[in-house]
C-alpha cells in the first residue's frame, strides 16, 4: 500500500531565517512559522491555539527564503516531515519534528507581487541530523 508524507501550511515567521553552509558546500536556511487555528467553543467564548513549525529549506531556494523573509511575514509552505534525532551534551537522545520545504510562497510582499521558489529536497535524511538535498536542479520562477 502506497503511503503519502504531504504537509501544507501558510503561516507567519516567528524570527528572521537563520542561513548556513553545510560542511559540504550546501546552503540550508531554518525558519519558523506559526498557524493559528481561531473558533467558539459551546458557550460561545473565542477560543485561540497557535502551533509552531520548523521549516528546512535547501539550495538557492534557501538562498531566496533568507534574503526575503523576515520575521512576521505570511509565507505559503508545501513539504514532508522529517524526524531527526541527535544526542545532547548530556547523551540524551532528542528528537525534533521538521517540515522539509519543497516549495516556499511568499505573501504579503509590500507591492502585493507573490514569490514562488521550488526546491528539489532531500530524498532521504535518515534520522542523523544531516541532510544531503542531492544534485536536483533548483527552480526558481522570478
Amino acid at each position: 500500500m502506497a503511503s503519502v508524507n504531504k504537509v501544507i501550511l501558510i503561516g507567519n515567521l516567528g524570527a528572521d531565517p537563520e542561513k548556513r553552509v553545510t560542511g559540504s558546500g550546501q546552503v540550508v536556511t531554518n525558519f519558523n512559522i506559526a498557524t493559528t487555528e481561531r473558533w467558539n467553543d459551546k458557550s460561545g467564548q473565542k477560543q485561540e491555539r497557535t502551533e509552531w513549525h520548523r521549516i528546512v529549506v535547501w539550495g538557492q531556494q534557501a538562498e531566496n527564503c533568507a534574503q526575503y523573509l523576515s520575521k512576521g511575514r505570511p509565507v505559503y509552505i508545501e513539504g514532508n516531515l522529517r524526524t531527526r534525532q541527535w544526542d545532547d551534551k548530556e547523551g540524551i537522545k532528542r528528537y525534533t519534528t521538521e517540515v522539509i520545504a519543497q516549495r516556499v510562497q511568499f505573501l504579503g510582499s509590500p507591492t502585493g507581487e507573490k514569490r514562488d521558489t521550488t526546491n528539489s529536497a532531500p530524498s532521504d535524511a535518515g534520522n542523523t541530523g544531516s541532510f544531503d538535498p542531492g544534485n536536483g536542479p533548483d527552480d526558481v520562477p522570478f
